[in-house]
């Protein structure tokens, strides 16, 4: 069957048509829509987790009972989640596990551009990278089949245009029968330091294995271009749709739908098939360093930019094309930054605080809104959390004149998500520090998810709050 469905709705039924029996994720643009969809199935479980590592954590532990499983999250959130992840990568798995990421070139809704690919390197995790609808279901799918087959969780990762652009995508039969059993095996998954340095050899190994099946996936392919250009491109992700839509079938193309570890063999022959090679990838240039340390010559960020997002144009202008599409506006576009919404008491409060002069520790979420004039309120946000600790250090540092100037805001979710053991550490080390826990009942700024604190699960059900 065809349907049109956006990005994550595609992963999100790629994962579910794969078997995957549970979900567990935190809400973080742009990749809370995979979770959300999924919840639609009753037939699977699927919840909010507290946070991004409970939520790997939680999709391991399914995993390990022989249950295919998936977590969810931004590409901060897997910052969080990195302690479970390092580990994983040793023991491996028992049903199939798959990571989702969703990076977000151009910092649409996050505080930082990073390049999750980075820990797919350093974990020696197997990564997966759609470029369309179509490949976020099929590349899901395949995902639990290379987490089986090679005794690995699989890092899947998507982007803001991926997740949210729509494409059609034909859907297969829902697999069955993949439920694994469940055998004890403390040498496998007890990571103690005489069992983990003895799965460290199995992760290298592993890493050739599946280097060995990228050279030959058709997750990767070849597109060859009709012969008018005589250079190719090797790219990926939403990458590949500007350069398709900039070349069309001019340029040959290396398209990568494992993005780690990377096919050397593949690369190399792609590269000799043609006079010059161009790498074109969003943020930090991983492919293009490996191609270089294998011997091949490529360009690349010398000509695209490493921060942001790329679009036609950006391609088009950088390879020396004319921008036929170029539409100038002489009026000048009123800029619409994100805003509160109409009527929410955090406006009240942050002018108290503004009014009164206090310096004011921020976090992440609607709350980071209070920044913005007229309010000017805030003084700082860093990351989930680092309110409550941030204004323990600042009021340590500062002494009793500080802390009676000084508070922190964080929001109920954000409170639950990773601002408790903040709240705790004041309360252990003894800093007189002032906590305003900002409680709108929901997840505000990605949409108005459940949380511990609401009283409901995914699914509108009456919950512990």
């Amino acid at each position: 069957m065809k349907q049109l469905m956006i990005g994550n709705e595609a992963v999100a039924r790629g994962l579910y048509d794969g078997g995957c029996a549970v979900i567990s994720s935190y809400p973080g643009t742009p990749s809370t829509e995979i979770t959300e969809c999924f919840s639609k199935f009753d037939d699977a479980y699927c919840e909010w987790a507290p946070n991004e590592k409970v939520a790997t954590e939680s999709a391991f532990g399914a995993s390990l009972r022989g249950k295919r499983s998936a977590c969810c999250m931004k590409h901060v959130g897997l910052n969080v989640a990195a302690d479970p992840l390092f580990t994983m990568s040793y023991t491996g798995v028992n049903g199939g596990m798959v990571i989702c990421v969703a990076d977000d070139p151009g910092m649409h809704s996050s505080q930082n551009e990073q390049d999750s690919r980075h820990y797919a390197i350093a974990s020696k995790i197997p990564m997966l990278e759609p470029s369309d609808s179509q490949e976020a279901y099929d590349f899901a799918r395949a995902a639990f089949e290379i987490s089986e087959k090679f005794d690995t969780p699989v890092l899947f990762k998507m982007c803001t245009r991926v997740a949210h652009s729509q494409s059609i995508v034909e859907t297969r039969e829902k697999a069955t029968d993949v439920e694994k059993p469940y055998e004890k095996n403390p040498q496998k998954y007890i990571m103690a330091p005489a069992n983990a340095i003895r799965r460290h050899p199995f992760v290298e190994e592993r890493t050739r294995k599946i280097a060995e099946f990228s050279e030959t996936s058709g997750l990767n392919r070849v597109e060859k271009g009709d012969g008018s250009k005589n250079f190719g491109i090797i790219t990926s992700s939403t990458s590949y749709q500007y350069i398709k839509e900039v070349f069309g079938d001019t340029v040959s193309v290396l398209k990568l739908g494992i993005v780690n570890p990377l096919p050397e063999k593949l690369i190399k022959d792609f590269a000799s098939s043609v006079e010059k090679v161009y790498v074109v990838e969003e943020l930090d240039p991983i492919i293009e360093t490996f191609c270089k340390n294998i011997g091949v010559d490529v360009v690349g960020k010398e000509m695209f930019s490493i921060t942001g997002e790329f679009s036609q144009k950006t391609i088009a202008k950088a390879f020396g094309l004319s921008d036929k599409e170029n539409v100038k506006v002489d009026a000048e576009i009123p800029v619409r930054p994100p805003m509160m919404c109409a009527g929410c008491p955090h406006r009240g409060l942050f002018y108290v605080l503004s009014k009164n002069k206090l310096t004011v520790l921020g976090d992440i979420g609607c709350y980071t809104l209070g920044s913005a004039p007229p309010l000017n309120a805030l003084d700082m946000t860093l990351c989930m959390g680092a309110s409550v600790s941030g204004l323990h250090g600042f009021n340590i540092a500062g002494g009793s004149e500080t802390e009676k100037k000084t508070v922190c805001v964080i929001g109920d979710s954000t409170f639950m998500h990773s601002g408790v053991t903040g709240l705790i550490n004041v309360a252990y080390n003894m800093s007189n520090s002032t906590v305003i826990i900002l409680d709108n009942s929901i997840t505000g700024m990605t949409g108005h998810q459940q949380n511990p604190s609401t009283g409901y699960n995914i699914k509108g059900d009456p919950a512990a709050r």
